[in-house]
């Protein structure tokens, strides 16, 4: 349930999120989400923003976002202390690994899973940095508080202020020691990752609030594919314009998903045999090269035959 609702910034609200009987909440670490259950089809992903030490509550802060799917819009207009919520979770696609020094890149609501990250990095007394880029300061969710605790480790940089982040002084040269994490809107993740293409292997931490924009020649002219899955032992047809999810829950097949568009992770998938056409938005080079998962939201096949576990 909300236990309680505060706004930390234009547009931004922060819940504390308790459960019922008082009982621990799960433990999570630095980087992990949760799914809130809204209702009927409603179901949003949020990084959690808290501390992973505090087993009393999970928190949360969530953008209202006029032109999105309805999720935040039911959130700050329902969402009041004292309601109930649905909580699944907590689940890590973006976790903290260990390296000798970090920055940090953070794009208005993109700070909420650098925050925890922050505090543990700060706390190891590993060499850090900050750079928090937002529309407005006022904008900007727990500005005050980072500067506060942390002082000139934090870059703070209103685009009315100062225009956009200087990504070209901020990412160059490349360095050997350092591992990038960046969160925010599209525009901010796509300049980064090109900024760092000549950075070290795995240099770079991305996550998505959004799926990353479809190149449609790589998804012109899909075809149908057979998906056996071992575990039902049922041999499926994927058509054109349906996703493997969809077939297998047609199918009777019962799947955890939750976002349906390759960026929660719920819907993970083994892979006994075939090769994957990944469209997710989570998984590195090297993960898509392995071949052995895939989120089958999105995801299909490029060798006309998957086998996968389920």
């Amino acid at each position: 349930m909300v236990a309680r609702r505060e706004t930390v910034a234009d547009g931004v609200v922060r819940l504390t999120l308790t459960r019922p009987d008082g009982a621990p909440v799960p433990p999570w670490k630095p980087g992990a989400h949760v799914d809130l259950l809204l209702g009927p089809g409603l179901e949003r992903q949020y990084s959690l923003c808290g501390d992973p030490g505090d087993r009393s509550a999970l928190r949360v802060a969530v953008l209202r976002e006029p032109d999105g799917r309805g999720g935040s819009r039911h959130v700050h207009e329902t969402l009041t202390e004292g309601a109930a919520v649905g909580v699944r979770g907590p689940r890590n696609n973006f976790p903290l690994v260990t390296a000798d020094r970090y920055l940090f890149v953070a794009g208005g609501i993109g700070i909420t899973p650098l925050l925890p990250m922050i505090a543990e990095v700060a706390a190891s007394c590993t060499p850090w940095r900050l750079v928090y880029g937002g529309r407005t300061r006022a904008s900007m969710a727990f500005a005050t508080e980072l500067t506060a605790m942390y002082g000139d480790l934090v870059e703070l940089c209103p685009q009315d202020e100062t225009g956009l982040l200087d990504l070209a002084a901020l990412l160059t040269p490349a360095r050997e020691d350092t591992a990038v994490y960046c969160c925010g809107p599209e525009p901010l993740l796509a300049a980064v990752e090109e900024r760092c293409a000549g950075w070290p292997q795995g240099a770079l931490h991305t996550e998505r609030f959004a799926p990353k924009p479809a190149d449609a020649s790589a998804t012109a002219g899909d075809g149908s594919f057979e998906v056996e899955l071992t575990a039902s032992g049922l041999t499926l047809t994927v058509p054109p314009g349906r996703s493997v999810l969809e077939t297998v829950e047609e199918a009777g097949v019962p799947v955890l998903s939750s976002c349906r568009e390759g960026i929660c992770g719920t819907c993970e998938t083994d892979v006994v045999a075939g090769e994957v056409d990944h469209r997710d938005s989570l998984l590195t080079p090297e993960e898509r090269a392995a071949n052995d998962i895939m989120f089958i939201c999105v995801s299909r096949c490029r060798s006309g035959r998957l086998v996968l576990d389920l």
